[in-house]
């Protein structure tokens, strides 16, 4: 008789309730002995990880080193709950350790929060509710310039699972969708509507900027004081993807010059901002958490996904979101 696997699950005890519904811990139960490990001791993770065949990680898990796996490497699998493995563990652990993610379920969540964000300052809907909070009264005699999104020209910059959810959700506004992606075919993103350029062309001639592109060493700052100045006065720039993506400082000055408008949901060196910061004082600045994946049903997605590939593996089946070393240059 085979051998009962050993499963360790690495994650603190919220995250554990959001992942993991009592039908996916049935499940886990079906095929595996599994036990949660919520500590961050190195020495003692080692221990337990060095005892496991699986490992079940989340955004929670201390970053892993293959040393930590021992000799022997007895774990055969590690099944992520997310999509970022690449700042999960060492690029060495994918070398020799089956890994796979669950980035699928965050893709159409993040992309209705950037329609949301977009929506949002293209409607001025902070302004008009923070007018209306303090008892400012207008007539139907007011009226502005562009506040619709239709046959704007928007400019997405990275066409992942993120960036594809977006094309979708925009195209029946009938934008003029401008995508920049290094990794991207021209033939893809003609086939979701939109025309493949280069990424000066593309923020010089967009009026909505969005980004929804993985951060990598090449992608750092992608948005520096260079590009941001390339940025038409009056346009919007939306970002769901990471703060790294854009020189913070350089971007502040731009916000404060009051010459570009900007929905943040994540930033970067500092996150969550202080409350000190002046991001958080100025009027054309709309910020959220870092929440744009979504809550609990999302969390449950993801949660669902990792626990199929660990009873795919269990009885010896294909697994279906494996990560390659490949993978790893295009990938947070």
């Amino acid at each position: 008789m085979e051998q009962v696997k050993q499963l360790l699950i690495l994650s603190s005890d919220v995250l554990f309730e959001h992942f993991f519904s009592q039908f996916a811990r049935e499940r886990l139960s079906q095929v595996a002995d599994w036990h949660l490990y919520s500590g961050r001791d190195e020495s003692e993770l080692s221990k337990k990880v060095q005892a496991a065949d699986i490992l079940m990680t989340t955004w929670h898990t201390p970053f892993l080193k293959l040393e930590m796996f021992g000799p022997q490497l007895r774990v055969r699998l590690i099944a992520h709950c997310g999509g970022e493995v690449k700042s999960r563990m060492e690029e060495r652990v994918v070398e020799h350790i089956t890994v796979t993610n669950a980035a699928e379920p965050m893709a159409a969540p993040v992309a209705e929060m950037a329609l949301a964000l977009t929506l949002a300052l293209v409607r001025r809907i902070p302004n008009y509710a923070s007018e209306m909070n303090s008892g400012m009264v207008r007539t139907n005699e007011y009226v502005s310039h562009g506040e619709t999104l239709r046959n704007r020209r928007v400019g997405l910059v990275g066409f992942g699972r993120i960036g594809q959810a977006f094309a979708r959700l925009v195209a029946p506004f009938t934008v003029n969708l401008l995508v920049s992606d290094p990794w991207a075919s021209a033939d893809a993103v003609a086939a979701a509507g939109g025309s493949l350029i280069d990424l000066d062309q593309l923020l010089s001639s967009s009026s909505i900027v969005v980004l929804a592109a993985a951060l990598t060493s090449d992608s750092r700052h992608l948005l520096d004081q260079r590009r941001l100045a390339l940025l038409q006065d009056g346009s919007y720039l939306i970002n769901v993807a990471r703060g790294g993506l854009i020189d913070l400082d350089a971007l502040l000055k731009e916000l404060q010059s009051g010459r570009l408008s900007a929905a943040l949901d994540v930033t970067d060196p500092l996150e969550p901002l202080p409350v000190d910061h002046e991001l958080r004082r100025l009027p054309n600045v709309l910020l959220t958490p870092h929440i744009a994946a979504g809550g609990i049903e999302m969390r449950r997605e993801i949660g669902d996904v990792a626990v199929s590939e660990v009873v795919r593996f269990c009885k010896g089946e294909p697994l279906q979101n494996v990560v390659t070393a490949e993978m790893l240059a295009t990938m947070t």
